[in-house]
């Protein structure tokens, strides 16, 4: 027969395990606040902070004058003629540059996927302007572009009257250009890094069936690519915000009027000390942002759902 004693020891040793499971439990939270604690707080003071203490100057008449104003900034920013060509000149060069950027690297990692000569070659080729700096590139695009440069000495061979790409109805077009050149090799390796995790099994089933190329492609491949197109789309649009090194190094802080972009304007004002303009701005564009890339997010988790499950 079983005493009370061993009842009792019955009763506490389930007690001693779950109270043993949450203590490991514990030490497992703790490690991992001590892994992410550097980075939370390096993220919170360089980005966080900063960017409330941006919206806070969005509210207030000027950082001496703390008077808030409520809306007063974001008014007198949307009725500004300089933001407005800013935002019209940035928005088109994005709708143009980022969808060929994602295309023309995604057919580019198609081909290089196929079986054609020189593949290293030209792997290498579209990979080399990431090494150039941006001086270079700007450099080689002035000995092309400019009044005097390559491109209207090759011209007016043809009886063709020189142009002066950067401020002319072209200009847009010589930008597009160079993102494009610059950009588009980083993109295709990661479309070309996407495609060799596609299932082979699907493929292979695909080719059974005897479905054509297209089909494949829309089917199969187009799908399981989704992820990376999303990818791609976010850093090509973030790149297209940057194409500005380029523009102010070869045109400067006023450059012709449809090269005027939101970070000339942003500069600009930053240079005359504007700050509350320039916060209500920067806030603008930052909601834009994440508007933007919520509803991407959203595209790509209707378009690659069925995937998933």
């Amino acid at each position: 027969m079983s005493t009370s004693k061993d009842k009792t020891e019955k009763r506490n040793k389930p007690a001693r395990k779950v109270f043993g499971g949450s203590k490991e439990r514990a030490k497992d939270s703790l490690r991992g606040a001590a892994f992410l604690g550097p980075s939370v707080l390096g993220v919170s003071i360089f980005y966080i902070v900063p960017f409330l203490v941006v919206v806070y100057y969005s509210f207030i008449k000027s950082p001496i004058n703390h008077e808030f104003v409520f809306l007063d900034n974001y008014v007198n920013v949307i009725n500004n003629e300089a933001f407005r060509i800013a935002v019209r000149n940035t928005l088109e060069f994005s709708l143009i540059s980022v969808p060929l950027a994602v295309i023309l690297s995604m057919g580019l990692a198609l081909m290089l996927e196929a079986k054609i000569p020189l593949k290293s070659q030209f792997r290498t080729f579209f990979l080399s302007p990431i090494m150039v700096p941006v001086a270079s590139v700007v450099l080689i695009w002035q000995v092309l572009f400019d009044y005097n440069g390559v491109i209207n000495e090759f011209l007016m061979n043809f009886g063709i009257d020189k142009i002066d790409w950067l401020k002319s109805d072209y200009c847009l077009l010589v930008i597009s250009v160079l993102y494009l050149w610059k950009n588009l090799g980083y993109n295709m390796i990661l479309f070309m890094a996407a495609l060799a995790n596609v299932p082979r099994e699907l493929l292979e089933a695909a080719d059974v069936e005897g479905a054509p190329d297209w089909y494949k492609f829309f089917a199969i491949k187009l799908r399981y690519l989704s992820p990376t197109v999303l990818f791609v789309t976010i850093l090509s649009l973030i790149n297209s915000f940057k194409v500005f090194r380029e523009i102010y190094l070869l045109t400067g802080n006023y450059p012709y009027e449809r090269l005027y972009m939101m970070q000339h304007f942003m500069n600009n004002v930053f240079e005359n000390i504007d700050y509350q303009k320039l916060s209500a701005a920067a806030v603008l564009l930052a909601l834009f942002m994440v508007a933007l890339i919520a509803v991407l997010f959203k595209v790509e988790d209707i378009f690659g759902k069925d995937v998933e499950g």
